[in-house]
């Protein structure tokens, strides 16, 4: 019988366990959950703010989940080394785990930058799980006047979460524009016109460099008052476990297709990690969810002695900022095609014969087929594109693709 350790218990971790599961139905799984809740879906929190959910409805898998998975699970307990030689995982409690394979699927942590006086700021937060959620909800009242630095997915979708509850939301960013990393000037335009509409201020190109007490003093040298501060700047994986025992890091966790790192039995799944980007065919870190689950799920079918492959992985997003959604997958390379209005965009990008990368803002339905293109590295020569330009429909695929991808007559 073998002994599975898990370090995490986030989507990646579940991904892991079902892997594990649906080839070895008896051995030991142990799950170390730093936070002291079950898996729940870190996107819903800000929905939590603007009570459309609750932590109940925001668990990613059922109550019964970890019972019918045959998994122990130690919450509260964090691991704070990897003992290689004897083959066990070390918590803060001194607590030893034997394992024979083991998946770090630690995420990533908020990154604080270093700025003059903010230890003079009392209320300050950051926004990633859901304590933070509670300790946030807690501090603020409808006079409440919010500072958050960063303008990224992270502080937008904290603003929104907060706009009900409070007097007022100061968004500030270095960049020149809202989602810098997901969207360029024209798209993110149209983004930060609809959050201005919704109340949300912006100082884009200026940022806190200076605190005191309730006082940021800005780049600029403007002065912003505030009474509660979000803390939104960026992440970075959670790499230390593996660097501490000289395993190959860069940004993150290096992996290859089979989510191995150069440890032997040590396998990494998530955002704490480095993984091929097919739309780039760079490695790079991509922090969201689905890919996290997937690759959590190949790592665990390898620890259990099965063989799969994760070799999809591409760059995706899919938001909403009161009522205006948006997707955007792949790179934005090659050439584009574009279509406008006042309030909605597409954007397509295809080189080399390949749909490369995708923005829409607006209109998002059927985003799924254009995605399936991208991972499936699919030549366009083999279907209509200039028919899936206009519409993401299945009857741009020959009757044969139909088939293959989506079964039944067609």
């Amino acid at each position: 019988m073998k002994q599975y350790v898990v370090i995490g218990n986030g989507v990646a971790a579940v991904g892991c366990i079902e892997g594990i599961r649906s080839v070895d139905k008896d051995s030991k799984i142990t799950v170390v959950s730093e936070e002291n809740y079950p898996v729940y879906c870190r996107p819903l929190i800000s929905y939590y703010l603007e009570n459309k959910t609750d932590p109940e409805r925001m668990n990613y898998r059922g109550a019964d989940f970890y019972e019918k998975m045959g998994c122990d699970v130690l919450y509260g307990k964090k691991v704070v080394r990897i003992d290689t030689d004897s083959q066990k995982a070390v918590l803060d409690d001194s607590t030893e785990l034997p394992y024979t394979e083991i998946c770090v699927a630690t995420g990533s942590a908020p990154f604080v930058p270093p700025i003059e006086g903010l230890d003079t700021v009392t209320k300050k937060f950051s926004f990633m799980t859901l304590d933070d959620t509670f300790a946030l909800e807690k501090a603020i009242n409808k006079d409440s006047n919010v500072l958050i630095v960063g303008a990224g997915l992270i502080g937008l979708k904290c603003a929104e979460g907060l706009h009900n509850h409070v007097a007022g939301i100061t968004v500030c960013d270095l960049s020149d524009r809202v989602l810098s990393s997901i969207l360029d000037t024209d798209c993110a335009a149209i983004v930060q016109r609809h959050l201005e509409k919704n109340g949300i201020r912006f100082m884009l190109g200026d940022t806190a460099v200076h605190f005191e007490k309730n006082s940021a003093k800005m780049k600029s040298g403007k002065i912003v008052e505030f009474d509660t501060l979000v803390l939104a700047v960026g992440v970075r994986a959670n790499t230390v476990l593996i660097k501490d025992i000289s395993g190959e890091v860069n940004q993150g966790i290096i992996v290859n297709g089979r989510m191995e790192t150069s440890i032997e039995n040590i396998y990494a799944a998530g955002d704490c990690t480095e993984g091929d980007d097919i739309s780039l065919g760079q490695k790079r870190v991509l922090a969201i969810l689905p890919n996290a689950y997937m690759q959590g799920h190949t790592a665990g079918v390898n620890m259990a002695g099965g063989n799969e492959i994760f070799d999809k992985a591409i760059p995706m997003n899919s938001i909403g900022f009161f009522g205006l959604h948006i997707m955007t997958a792949g790179t934005y390379e090659g050439e584009m095609y574009e279509e406008r209005t006042d309030n909605t965009l597409k954007r397509l990008f295809t080189k080399d014969g390949l749909l490369k990368g995708f923005i829409l803002i607006g209109k998002t339905e059927r985003a799924g087929i254009y995605t399936s293109l991208i991972r499936e590295r699919t030549p366009l020569d083999t279907i209509d594109f200039e028919t899936m330009k206009k519409v993401a429909t299945s009857v741009a695929f020959s009757s044969e693709n139909r088939r293959k991808k989506f079964g039944g007559v067609v």
